[in-house]
């Protein structure tokens, strides 16, 4: 059945994340000392209807037993996702340089910290089963981290999950 939601048309290379992707998450340092680790389940969903064209539901897991949930419903506006919610306000693009539609690009800020923000580039795989993504965290413009973030698709349906 075709889609109705625009913005799949809009952002092609956004659109081939639809679906569940587990993967690890990894933090560095500006010394390149790693930080932190988890692992992660993302939901990432294109609503036929309502007010949200995306939205995101992302599940961390650590290995002493915390969990997070966080949840990134956004809008479209000038031509990119929107996000303005109480963690981040920020906006994502597709970046094709050629026909292949490998790479997104992710800018956000933390709400309320306007001198904390991060640029996010997502790569996907040709076949659309793995990604990497790399996020480069800066504060009063000055590098504070890394995140690296490899993962697999484990399902195109999100809709039971």
């Amino acid at each position: 059945m075709p889609t109705t939601n625009p913005l799949k048309l809009q952002m092609p290379t956004l659109a081939r994340h639809e679906g569940v992707w587990e993967g690890m998450y990894r933090y560095y340092d500006a010394d390149g000392n790693k930080t932190d680790e988890h692992k992660s389940r993302l939901i990432c969903r294109f609503p036929e209807d309502g007010s949200h064209p995306y939205h995101q539901t992302n599940h961390y897991l650590w290995d002493d037993g915390r969990t997070e949930v966080r949840d990134f419903p956004a809008t479209v506006a000038d031509g990119r996702l929107r996000w303005d919610n109480e963690l981040i306000q920020g906006w994502a693009a597709d970046v094709n340089l050629d026909d292949l539609g490998r790479t997104t690009m992710l800018y956000w800020v933390r709400t309320g910290e306007p001198d904390l923000y991060l640029y996010e580039m997502i790569q996907i795989s040709d076949c659309g089963q793995k990604r990497a993504r790399t996020w480069q965290w800066f504060k009063n413009d000055a590098l504070i981290s890394r995140t690296l973030v490899d993962e697999r698709k484990v399902s195109d349906d999100w809709t039971g999950q």
